[in-house]
């Protein structure tokens, strides 16, 4: 099988952030998608081209277009932020963002009407009944498919970090899980998602999407959803390990990261350097523990088994990527990423609100609720 990579301007970023739609009134989620899209459609009728369904009636995703700043992006978003806002206003709802509602439960829940959403659902019955998960996913530019590999397997080293500094999924219908991210474990029940295998090359990964298209675990290459993949239609590697964040600062900070990371392994590619691969049961273990313990996780740094706690070496990173980031114009949203260590994750601020308020977790969507409009994350 032959996949072609697109020709993408390098380190060019684009970034998908998945809404939830909640009732003001009970803070519950609401399955109002449908009139939500049809409210934010053109005088024509023509679909918002940034604005889309997803699994569940109570989501829509925005999508920015292709920026050359993580600023550009970001700023878009926001804006489109603000239209689902006004969209979902005279219909009693609210948008927030968090890996996993606190309370709602699955059953409850609307599967939006399109035939692939009902052919994942039929064959993954009550795994795919509880995707109650929202994410951020990134987009990055890679120049030539030669790079697109290499770079795929070096970022798994770097996906604890990401995930540690999205978490925002500690709660899962009504209960404390105990993890910093509960949906990065529930989302990898799915066929296809989870930890992608480490490919020797691009002919590997054409080999491995010709043997599940032949198997009919996938229909095309779109539906393995691992938590990074190559994105050959827009010549990107596509970030997908974060949980769904709540303010532009986190969602600047994330994509300014990611946009920093791949750009960094690109350069060092045109010096001549091997990216290196960490092992995969180190790769796998560290998911586990950024799962768990979010920022308080003890992360395995290279393949000689050094480790790190995931703050320190966050900090570390960012002043490596420094220079980096000046180059691409991203140094203020990476700077933020200092911000959230300070401040606290959103799994940690969302407990925090949680035991001010005696279980109430009303009081968590508020919040989250309340972070969304600010655009920052708010100290409990």
């Amino acid at each position: 099988m032959h996949i072609s990579f697109a020709r993408s301007d390098r380190s060019s970023v684009g970034v998908e952030w998945e809404l939830e739609l909640v009732d003001r009134t009970t803070g519950e989620l609401s399955p109002i998608a449908d009139d939500v899209l049809r409210a934010m459609a053109g005088e024509d009728g023509e679909e918002h081209p940034h604005a889309t369904h997803e699994l569940m009636l109570n989501t829509v995703e925005i999508v920015s277009g292709v920026h050359d700043r993580v600023g550009g992006a970001v700023g878009e978003l926001l804006g489109i932020v603000e239209e689902v806002r006004d969209a979902a206003a005279p219909l009693g709802a609210d948008v927030m963002c968090s890996g996993s509602h606190p309370f709602s439960q699955w059953y409850d829940q609307k599967i939006t009407d399109k035939e692939r959403y009902h052919r994942l659902i039929e064959r993954t019955q009550w795994w795919g009944r509880n995707m109650m998960i929202w994410g951020v996913h990134v987009h990055v530019g890679i120049e030539e498919q030669a790079k697109a590999i290499p770079i795929h397997n070096a970022l798994l080293g770097y996906l604890p970090h990401l995930q540690a500094l999205s978490a925002s999924s500690p709660f899962w219908a009504g209960v404390d899980t105990g993890y910093a991210s509960n949906r990065a474990l529930v989302f990898q029940q799915l066929p296809t998602a989870g930890l992608p295998w480490q490919y020797e090359d691009w002919a590997a990964y054409e080999a491995y999407v010709e043997d599940m298209t032949r198997t009919g675990v996938i229909t095309d290459y779109t539906e393995v959803r691992s938590d990074v993949r190559p994105s050959p239609h827009w010549g990107t590697l596509e970030v997908r390990s974060c949980d769904g964040v709540s303010t532009g600062l986190e969602l600047g900070a994330l994509a300014a990261l990611i946009q920093c990371l791949v750009d960094w392994m690109s350069e060092r590619m045109d010096d001549g350097e091997t990216l290196p691969w960490l092992q995969p049961w180190y790769v796998r273990e560290n998911k586990w523990r950024a799962a768990r313990y979010g920022l308080d996780a003890e992360v395995i740094l290279d393949s000689s088994g050094r480790e790190a706690l995931v703050t320190d070496d966050l900090r570390e990173l960012v002043e490596m990527l420094q220079p980096v980031a000046e180059r691409l114009g991203c140094a203020t949203e990476l700077a933020q990423v200092l911000e959230i260590l300070d401040i606290g994750g959103s799994y940690q601020r969302q407990l925090a609100v949680a035991a001010a308020a005696d279980g109430d977790l009303t009081q968590v969507v508020a919040h989250l609720v309340r972070e969304m409009h600010e655009g920052r994350p708010l100290r409990p």
